[in-house]
């Protein structure tokens, strides 16, 4: 019973010794008993501990605070004398609960193992939701999934019961619409081994999306360092109406601040206007917020809130939520370092892409840019679901499209498909007829997982290289994300759009003025899509897919075979030698983006997320050579002779030469996956010099003991040539705010001297000399 989870006993251990007890039915208690077993308490210590420490820093600062200032600042390890600044100093926090998706729990995994450490400290989950390709449909894809990963899912499954982790099953679902439906809520903090982790943000928590090495701090029960975000407010006015979805919000935003306007700040939503978004519409919005490089978004508390708590089975977190309301929202007069108004009476249907989730387009104009810049016009394929929009509400809206088209004797013309955000979503539109309708109209069930969103899909339409046109309801779109080809031109919209343009079968289609052509030869249009926020006689939960940690798994043994080539055990990282890095080689100059997808690609490579060997020989494959202008090729200066970047770095390392990597503005823009640190480090890389980068990544390589520098002079960028050897110096005095000093050795003789900036703290410096964060915190417990 899912929609029965947190129980009297669980909200008492949920909010704290110090809150009153709750009087609920005898009825209540019944059901949530029966729900028990599936979850486990989470450690949130209660709107009064929230409270007392946001009154603390209230007194300090001597101003109104924010609403995401009150969360995080609440959260702090000593409120007392915790110093903060917006922008410029680190905060110490205590997340109250971890969550992992499967493909990043394995790492995660084998680094807690790595510590030593008996039990994770705070509540934790493991969900597993990215391993299984869309090939059929649901049922036939699940089962072979199972099959095919059964290795990983043991693995994860008995670290998870030997350590106090949750374990969801594959089939359950997508982890940020488990986390919606289960665990996030207002005012508590989350941290995610996935970049989409703010989606929970839409419940007024805060969550943010970190690499598996930070999770391993907060399971650890060791402060959580986070860089005290700036604050971009996004004032609401109007309401939204027709055509207009909660997704085109966060395309307009992701528009105006482009792939790195968020870099450093949470976007907080306030004004009139939120009231008009569902609660599963406030996540969407939050959970692409991670394409502005946001760390993460998060909206008011509101009624919207309160039903959603209400219809999950969390009516208890609902009236407390109301008691301390005050505490769940902005204060009057709160400053913000950036504010964007947007008028929802005014805001049209988006659509965003090709190839980066900031060029927005509103629908009416996207068909003339794409003749004019050569896009295919025909739309081959229509996906609608994925984390960003699976809700219950998404699913009707677009149903009530495809009712439309089916009453006048039409299906899609392009292929469509569609995947549930959770096993409770699945079976509540299966029991409400959307699923059958969704098939009449053409189109394919998947399973409740990310799939083609994260390039989970056996696509056979198209060859690979042939150019064409997908639309999906996804957030992220970079070449070749989906379906592994560099060709297919992916654009992101609202799933009701997506119907649209699957039944038109035409990015140049309009559904506000356009008409479509009915089988008896009709002209109609279709009408604004509707459906309600969420189901009439409550969720079904289908099948139970969680599988409880025992109280005590000390005795339990989680295996990994040696001649595995899915999972190996990790060796630590060797420390720094306490010298300067004398004649790095220049690996690969980088040209242009450089997100997560080309420096660690997903895809066929997700089955190795648990072997660092392996999953190496994928770094960097689909960065760009500045040199040549081509992708994994690159000249091995030792040998003359080209090869692809993982070939020459692992004969590099053979040789005892190590190497660093140079690259462009935002490097490291997109997922969480730490592998883009650890493969690096495993290969033998020791620094990564850029113009800019991007939150998440620059954190994983400071815990695992590179160096991630940035020019001082961006158009120092230019002076790096292919062939250079750079030393790195001012080790030996390595030191929070002080630069450190390149000598870029040409192989002409000729010699320059470059300033390389830094954001360490002293923390993260003891990370860089022991070697890896985790080799710091074993440091610690000796």
């Amino acid at each position: 019973m899912a929609t029965y989870c947190l129980t009297v006993a669980r909200l008492q251990l949920a909010l704290g010794h110090g809150v009153r007890r709750l009087h609920v039915s005898a009825a209540y208690r019944a059901k949530a008993k029966v729900a028990m077993s599936r979850f486990e308490p989470t450690s949130f210590v209660g709107y009064e501990k929230l409270q007392s420490n946001v009154d603390i820093v209230r007194k300090r600062l001597n101003r109104p605070l924010t609403l995401s200032e009150k969360i995080v600042y609440g959260h702090l390890d000593d409120p007392h004398n915790q110093d903060i600044d917006r922008g410029r100093t680190y905060l110490r926090l205590r997340p109250d609960r971890v969550a992992m998706q499967d493909a990043t729990a394995q790492m995660a995994m084998l680094q807690f193992i790595s510590s030593g450490l008996p039990r994770v400290a705070v509540p934790s989950t493991i969900h597993c939701d990215h391993l299984i390709e869309a090939q059929i449909g649901g049922e036939e894809d699940l089962a072979r999934a199972k099959e095919v990963n059964q290795e990983v899912y043991n693995f994860l499954s008995s670290a998870g019961a030997k350590y106090g982790v949750g374990f969801w099953k594959p089939g359950s679902g997508i982890i940020h619409q488990i986390i919606l439906e289960n665990y996030a809520y207002p005012g508590v903090m989350l941290i995610g081994t996935d970049s989409h982790t703010p989606n929970g943000g839409g419940l007024g928590a805060i969550c943010i999306g970190v690499g598996g090495a930070d999770a391993v701090d907060v399971m650890a029960g060791i402060p959580w360092e986070l860089k005290c975000p700036k604050v971009i407010g996004v004032k609401l006015t109007g309401s939204l109406s027709g055509w207009t979805s909660p997704k085109d919000v966060i395309l307009k935003v992701a528009g105006i601040l482009t792939v790195k306007g968020g870099t450093g700040a949470i976007v907080e939503y306030h004004g009139p206007g939120v009231d008009s978004i569902s609660c599963t519409g406030m996540a969407t919005i939050c959970n692409m917020g991670a394409e502005i490089g946001a760390t993460t978004s998060v909206f008011p508390y509101n009624h919207r809130m309160r039903t959603y708590l209400e219809k999950t089975g969390r009516g208890e977190i609902a009236v407390l939520a109301d008691e301390y309301k005050d505490l769940l929202v902005p204060d009057e007069g709160c400053e913000y370092d950036q504010v964007i108004e947007l008028n929802l009476d005014e805001l049209k249907p988006h659509i965003n892409g090709p190839f980066t989730p900031d060029l927005a387009h509103p629908v009416s104009e996207v068909g003339a840019v794409a003749e004019k810049n050569g896009w295919p016009l025909e739309v081959k394929v229509g996906l609608i679901g994925s984390c960003t929009n699976s809700s219950y509400e998404d699913m009707g809206r677009a149903a009530s499209l495809a009712k439309q088209a089916l009453d006048k004797g039409l299906k899609c013309k392009a292929q469509f498909t569609v995947t549930p955000g959770s096993e409770q979503i699945r079976a509540t539109i299966e029991r409400d007829g959307y699923s059958n309708i969704l098939r009449a109209v053409g189109g394919v069930v998947l399973a409740n997982a990310c799939g083609p969103c994260i390039g989970q899909w056996d696509r056979r339409d198209v060859k690979k290289g042939e150019k064409n046109t997908i639309v999906t309801s996804f957030n992220r779109n970079f070449t070749a994300r989906n379906d592994a080809n560099p060709a297919t031109h992916a654009f992101v919209t609202s799933p009701e759009i997506v119907t649209a343009l699957a039944i038109a079968g035409s990015l140049s289609f309009n559904p506000e003025k356009d008409y479509l052509t009915a089988s008896n030869g009709e002209k109609f249009k279709l009408e604004p899509p509707n459906g309600d926020e969420l189901p009439a006689r409550d969720f079904d939960p289908g099948q139970d897919t969680y599988q409880h940690p025992p109280p005590d798994g000390i005795k339990l043994k989680v295996d990994v075979s040696p001649q595995s080539n899915r999972l190996q055990l990790l060796e630590p990282f060797d420390r720094w030698s306490g010298n300067d890095l004398e004649d790095l080689r220049v690996l690969i100059k980088v040209k242009g983006k450089c997100t997560t997808d080309h420096i660690s690609a997903a895809g066929p490579w997700l089955k190795f997320r648990g072997h660092l060997d392996n999953i190496s020989n994928n770094m960097l494959i689909g960065a760009v050579n500045s040199e040549n202008d081509a992708i994994n090729k690159i000249k091995n200066y030792l040998t003359g002779d080209y090869g692809g970047v993982p070939d020459v770095a692992r004969h590099y390392k053979a040789n005892g030469i190590s190497w660093v990597v140079v690259g462009d503005d935002n490097y490291g823009e997109g997922s969480s996956r730490e592998h883009a640190a650890l493969e690096p480090r495993h290969l033998g890389g020791r620094a990564i010099i850029v113009k800019s980068f991007a939150r998440i990544h620059e954190t994983n390589l400071k815990k695992q003991g590179v160096l991630p520098l940035t020019f001082s002079q961006p158009s120092d960028y230019d002076k790096i040539r292919p062939d250079d050897k750079i030393s790195i110096r001012g080790l030996q005095t390595f030191s929070p705010g002080k630069p450190l000093t390149a000598v870029v050795k040409h192989s002409d003789g000729s010699e320059e001297t470059l300033e390389l900036n830094h954001s360490f703290n002293e923390t993260q410096i003891d990370w860089f000399k022991a070697g890896s964060a985790l080799n710091r915190m074993k440091e610690l417990q000796h």
